[in-house]
This record gives structure tokens, C-alpha cells and sequence, in this order.
């Protein structure tokens, strides 16, 4: 980061977060600097805009294509006008955020608490301000209760540091400026993660049903997802590939899990984000290094793949040995049946009353009809697709690396500039 001047003279605040603040800044109390809207639509919410406390800031929701939950009436909505300030002042540790600063008019739910600036505060400078303390949580110490609220009370006790007016509007538009640069970075970033991603798919796609020679014959497979395969590659159903297991549970064996990413690995190789750990094991099966894994209730959503791991697992996962281990490579195949349940073909070959009741069984996997590539083919497809996964994975993670510290960066910038340890 280019070096930036800082002031002249400093003053001690004996504010933990703040430290030291330029000697002509003022510190003030927020009920100084605010004052709380309360005003609610009542019975006119027809007449304003849904608006949303996101990661991104404040949005207009999409009530023609609504997505998650809506009350039942929006009579309790609170007013929001441009320039106006959200805070969300409970379960803090849990939300994502909790400042935002609007551009628009509106409504938003009644929980949040709305404030308006006076003429002594720029509300963009105070939403910079407080969107430094949120990035770490610094307003910990004022939590009560288990939901960790912050009283009205307490709230508008804080001091926050005051620059001039002059000083603020600098503050904003560097901040707005550096901001912008920074997010525009991420933003291509991302997208190109993104496509590498898309490539690695249709890479895979193209290995796992066409091969690798774009020159061979092909032929009709009839098989609607799968098209035109290479004329030397035949076609069986798959229990005429696989056998399902039922191997006997060893003591001391780990939990193995099957991800949506086609991971099958130990529970305690990976952090548990978003699964739920069994209180009961019963009816686990044991499962061994190398064999085909489906998660029965999640195939749909890609959790099919290879053990790495020798283990237990649920009983709703399906567990496959070759028939011919001269004719199957597992790992191929794990490929191959992802691709098919990307393109819905699984999810259609398993009826149920209801969506959620869907399972893939090995009595809906049996009678698929799968292509058999030569082995030596699978072996080369596979190794072709570990390295576009290899290759692809080191530029992801590099990337990603670059988005962690540009984030990194806005943070300092906001954190330094709204608190007076770099003049701007």
C-alpha cells in the first residue's frame, strides 16, 4: 500500500478500538450525532419499496421473483429514506452485517433501528466508520442477554470521532474511490474463477462421454444425455459394472462423508459446515479406500464420488465394488455418474410422491445404462481430468489468495482513514 502522511498531533480517546485520533477531531456520543427514526408504513406499504441489510449494503428486494421469507403484512416497516443509516443491533455475532448506509426510500423490518444524521456528521463517513467496527466486531463489550444486544441506550452512549465536515467529505471519497477500485478487482477476480470453473465442467463433460480423440468414429448411444459416443466404447447397465457392498463395521473405524463437491473423505478431514452428525449409528456400513460412493438423498446435488478413506458411513449412502476389475475404474465412473446428475438424468430415474423423498438407491442406479470406454481409456481419462482439476485448483487458489488480501486491504484502508491514522 503507498505510503500515506499522517496529522501533525494526536490525542488519546481511552477508546479501546480508536487509540489515538487526530488532536483537532472532536469524540462525541452518538445521541449527539443522531437522531432515531421511528416512523412505520402502517397500512401504506403498498406504496414503498422492500428494502434488504445485506453483505453488499443496502437493496431493493425483487417482489416479482420473491425469494426467502415474507411476512404475512409489512404494517410494522419502518420508513427509510437516502442517507439514512440501518443498524442491526442484535444477534450481532451471527449477522453477516450489521450497518448499512441507503440510498433509496423505502421500507425495511421494524427489528433494525433507523437513525438520520445532524449537521455535524456526513452519514457516509459514519457508515465507513461503524462498517470498521462491524468487520471485527468491536462493539463485543456491549452485547447483553444471549441474543447479544446492543441497548438503545448503550448504543447512543458510544463516541464516535468526529473530523470536520471538510474532512469527512475527503475521508468518503477516497474511501468511495478505493473502495470502488478494490471491489471492481474482486468482482473480475471472482468471474474468473468462475469460468475456470465452467471450463473444468465442460472439460470433464467432454471427457467422460466423448473421450479424448475428437477424431475417432462416433456413434448414436441412444441415450438422450449422453448422445454420440465413440463407436469402440460399448454400453451395459450398471449392475452388470457394480455390486453393491455391505461391509461390516471395524472398531475404531472414522466417520467417512460424501460432499456435494465429490469428496469422500473422513468427517474429521473436513470442517463440519452444514452437516449434521448422527447421535445414533445404527444401520452404518463399512466402506473402504477406492470403492464408488452415492449419497443416496444428495446424488442429485452431486455427492457422488471415491473413497479416500477406509471407515463407516451412513446407511443412506450407497457403496459399489466392480464386478470385473479389468473392466471398471471406479473413479471414472464417479465422474461420468456426477455428469449425469447434473444434467438431471438421476433425478428423473427416481420417482417419488414428494421432492425431498427422492433417493438414489442402488435399485434406481442398477438398471442405468452406462458407457464402458476400454480401461485403459478410463485410466487415461482420469488422469487427464486430475490434472485439468490440479491445474485449474492451483490458478482458484491463487486467485483466491489475491481476493483475501485486497479484501484485506479495503479493510485497513477503511479502518486507517475513518479514525484519522492516515491523512487523506
Amino acid at each position: 500500500m503507498v505510503s500515506l502522511p499522517k496529522y501533525e498531533k494526536y490525542k488519546d480517546t481511552d477508546v479501546e478500538w480508536l487509540g489515538e485520533i487526530p488532536e483537532h477531531w472532536d469524540l462525541l456520543k452518538n445521541k449527539f450525532l443522531f437522531k432515531e427514526q421511528k416512523e412505520t408504513v402502517s397500512t401504506n406499504s403498498v406504496n414503498f419499496t422492500l428494502l434488504s441489510l445485506t453483505l453488499n449494503g443496502v437493496i431493493k428486494r425483487d417482489m416479482e421473483n420473491p425469494q426467502g421469507k415474507f411476512p404475512a403484512e409489512f404494517n410494522s416497516y419502518k420508513i427509510v429514506e437516502p442517507n439514512d443509516l440501518i443498524f442491526c443491533l442484535f444477534d450481532i455475532e451471527e449477522t453477516p452485517r450489521t450497518i448499512g448506509h441507503s440510498d433509496f426510500e423505502g421500507m425495511i423490518t421494524g427489528a433494525y433501528d433507523i437513525y438520520k444524521c445532524n449537521s455535524k456528521i456526513f452519514s457516509k463517513y459514519i457508515y465507513y466508520y461503524y462498517l470498521f467496527l462491524d468487520l471485527d466486531k468491536r462493539l463485543q463489550p456491549l452485547y447483553t442477554g444471549l441474543r447479544k444486544v446492543i441497548k438503545r441506550e448503550a448504543f447512543l452512549s458510544i463516541k464516535s470521532p468526529v473530523p470536520t465536515i471538510a474532512e469527512q467529505n475527503r475521508i468518503v471519497e477516497f474511501l468511495d474511490r478505493k473502495c470502488g477500485e478494490i471491489d471492481e478487482a474482486i468482482s473480475k477476480k471472482q468471474r474468473l474463477i468462475e469460468l475456470l470453473e465452467e471450463q473444468k465442467t465442460i472439460l470433464i463433460n467432454q471427457a467422460v462421454t466423448k473421450g479424448l480423440n475428437s477424431d475417432v468414429p462416433m456413434k448414436d448411444s441412444g441415450i438422450e444425455w449422453l448422445g454420440k459416443i465413440p463407436k469402440h466404447w460399448t454400453l451395459k447397465r450398471a449392475k452388470f459394472l457394480f455390486k453393491q457392498s455391505h461391509l461390516p463395521i471395524k472398531k475404531d473405524d472414522g466417520v467417512v462423508t460424501c460432499y456435494r463437491d465429490g469428496e469422500v473423505t473422513l468427517r474429521s478431514n473436513r470442517r463440519l459446515d452444514g452437516y449434521t452428525v448422527a447421535i445414533l449409528e445404527q444401520g452404518y456400513q463399512g466402506i473402504r479406500v477406492g470403492q464408488l460412493v452415492i449419497n443416496s438423498m444428495d446424488a442429485f446435488a452431486g455427492s457422488i464420488g471415491v473413497s479416500d478413506s477406509n471407515g463407516k458411513c451412513s446407511p443412506e449412502y450407497v457403496i459399489c465394488d466392480p464386478v470385473n476389475n479389468h473392466e471398471v475404474l471406479p473413479y471414472y465412473y464417479s465422474y461420468l455418474i456426477r455428469e449425469m446428475a447434473f444434467s438431471g438424468f438421476i433425478e428423473v430415474s427416481c420417482p417419488a410422491v414428494r421432492q425431498r423423498g427422492k433417493r438414489m438407491r442402488y435399485s434406481n442406479f442398477s438398471p442405468l445404462i452406462l458407457p464402458v470406454p476400454p480401461i485403459e481409456e478410463q485410466k487415461i481419462i482420469v488422469d487427464f481430468i486430475h490434472e485439468i482439476k490440479k491445474q485449474i485448483e492451483k490458478f482458484s487458489v491463487i486467485n483466491t489468495n489475491q481476493i483475501e488480501k485486497l479484501t484485506e486491504l479495503k479493510q485497513i484502508l477503511i479502518a486507517e482513514a475513518v479514525t484519522g491514522k492516515i491523512k487523506v
